[in-house]
């Protein structure tokens, strides 16, 4: 019987969520970057320019998941997760080897690709575990989302802890971290994760409430950590310590899925072991009617005509439409499957493109250059190292509440879902500006507010187009819904911040009466090195936000409606 249960838990929807959280907590690598740019940009005598390059393939990588999204919809996710767990892999492996020397020094377009094919394993990793649970929870896909990405956004305090745990003030080894862990949890749970029948159960809220407490003890305690660490010194036997606490909380909703399989495991039971009350039914002859088959019904019959309708409808309607085809000019409404390119080639998507190009190409480019600024200020590299682990942990909480917090907004008082990005939008506006200007304490809450402005945009971008285009074709479509982050990345973050940095940076050696070839590396120090740039990020991430007030005034009615209703009608 112990035996027969554990298979039970292992091939439970609640057990596959467990695994999507472990997952998922080490899909963040590209996170990290703030901590170990450093180290890439000294190492190989980098400037500003082409370390913002190299940032630039990073968020290449980590948002064009369409490669990711197509091989998801003609393979299983076994298949998917593999895949992502070689790329990362080999990705931050080779990275590793060019910091510590033990390959030749490699050119930037190849340290580029390197960086650009571990990244981008993360979008095989969504593609396996968060677009199949979105699937087998379709009905809580918002708080399914907020709790799978607010995992991921706290895997950059998660991986900190570890690695100063295994690789004490070795950063270059938190690169050899990224590489081999997150490619053994997708091995180890590689066929647990699968899509399922969607099985409404009565609890599955509270489940999924249980879930976010457990995940924000872990999130309370990575961020004490990481504010003692700032006036502590701890030893190696103190971050073991911490990582088998955090290891420990990231294990208890097992717990949980334990606790639900058992409560089938016994309503089973119950069934089984219930007396079988014996029914005699006269079956009197002739008195099941005869289905008339297609053919027999008469042409001219009106209902006739409209039950052949329907059978030949449901029929083709499977064969005829491609993932590419249908009619893209007679769109369906909003919340039915659209295709991939209907639901491209809409308006509410390329308004969502226009927001995400300005909110999270933005984010991008004040994450990567987290560690800069702290250098610029002034601030020591233990201190910047608590800038790039707050924006880490309230990138989690970012992500969580918004999922929660607009579901139920949405719910009971039909808030639309895209009001929630607009503020998020406008929070970003005042944390640039903070940067821009700074004053005692600003980097601190800058920090937050961009982590907590980020977070949340991703989660409500993939909840919305879930809604508006339909669950069919999520796997491609969620990866499609990204590509615009790159995009920012490379003009906001190379094109601009990098530029203006390096701009600054030339102005001060000038005044010294030096030039470009008597240092390595380009540093700039002062206010004046980002000022100029995050104030345009500012404006940008601003106009976003006027632009996504579009889509609240175009899906206000969706949200009035009953979303969820064709989900409840096929269970």
């Amino acid at each position: 019987m112990g035996c027969q249960f554990a298979v039970q838990v292992i091939k439970g929807r609640w057990f596959t969520v467990f695994a999507s959280f472990l997952i998922m907590a080490g899909a963040g690598a590209t996170y990290l970057f703030g901590s170990y740019s450093k180290d890439i940009k000294s190492t190989l005598g980098y400037d500003q320019s082409t370390l913002n390059l190299l940032g630039f393939f990073k968020d290449l990588g980590a948002n064009v998941g369409v490669l990711a999204g197509l091989i998801g919809e003609v393979t299983p996710t076994w298949f998917v997760l593999l895949v992502g767990s070689a790329m990362n892999f080999v990705g931050y492996f080779m990275i590793w080897l060019a910091v510590t020397g033990k390959i030749a020094k490699p050119k930037v377009w190849q340290m580029c690709f390197y960086i650009c094919v571990g990244a981008n394993s993360q979008n095989f990793v969504n593609t396996g575990a968060l677009v199949t649970c979105v699937k087998n929870f379709p009905e809580s896909r918002g708080v399914m989302l907020g709790l799978l990405k607010g995992f991921t956004g706290l895997s950059g305090a998660i991986f900190t802890q570890i690695y100063l745990a295994i690789y004490p003030n070795d950063s270059k080894s938190l690169i050899l971290l990224i590489g081999w862990l997150p490619t053994a949890l997708s091995v180890i749970f590689v066929y647990t994760i699968r899509p399922m029948k969607v099985v409404r159960q009565q609890n599955e809220l509270r489940v999924f409430y249980h879930f976010l407490y457990i995940s924000l003890a872990l999130g309370v305690f990575l961020m004490v950590m990481t504010l003692l660490e700032r006036t502590i010194t701890f030893s190696k036997a103190a971050y073991a310590g911490s990582t088998t606490v955090i290891c420990m909380i990231m294990f208890m909703p097992l717990g949980i899925a334990i606790r639900e399989e058992l409560a089938l495991w016994n309503l089973k039971k119950q069934l089984v072991d219930s007396p079988v009350v014996e029914v005699r039914i006269n079956k009197q002859p002739n008195t099941i009617p005869e289905i008339p088959e297609l053919d027999s019904i008469p042409p001219n019959s009106s209902s006739g005509q409209e039950k052949k309708a329907q059978i030949t409808t449901a029929n083709t309607s499977d064969t005829d439409t491609t993932c590419f085809c249908g009619d893209i000019c007679n769109k369906p409404e909003r919340g039915e499957d659209y295709t991939i390119l209907q639901a491209l080639l809409s308006v509410d998507m390329i308004i969502l493109f226009i927001a995400t190009f300005c909110g999270l190409g933005s984010s991008l480019t004040a994450i990567d250059n987290l560690g800069q600024i702290g250098e610029a200020l002034g601030y020591p590299t233990k201190t910047v190292g608590t800038f790039v682990s707050l924006v880490s942990i309230w990138n989690y909480f970012g992500r969580v509440f918004s999922g929660f917090v607009s579901e139920s907004l949405m719910v009971k008082w039909k808030i639309p879902r895209t009001l929630m990005m607009t503020f998020m939008l406008i929070l970003s506006s005042i944390a640039y500006m903070s940067i821009a200007f700074p004053f005692p304490g600003s980097i601190y809450m800058a920090s937050v507010m961009i982590g907590v402005s980020f977070g949340a945009q991703l989660t409500l971008l993939f909840t919305i187009i879930s809604e508006l285009f339909g669950l069919k074709y999520y796997a491609t479509l969620f990866n499609c819904g990204q590509l615009a982050s790159p995009l920012g990345s490379y003009i906001l973050n190379v094109k601009v911040t990098g530029w203006l940095y390096d701009q600054e940076a030339l102005k001060a050696l000038t005044k010294k009466g030096m030039t470009r070839s008597s240092v390595k590396e380009l540093i700039c120090i002062g206010a004046q090195c980002y000022r100029i740039s995050f104030t345009i990020l500012a404006g940008i991430t601003f106009l976003g936000a006027l632009v996504s007030v579009v889509l609240v005034v175009r899906t206000r009615e969706f949200y009035k409606g009953d979303i969820y209703k064709k989900y409840r009608e096929d269970v």
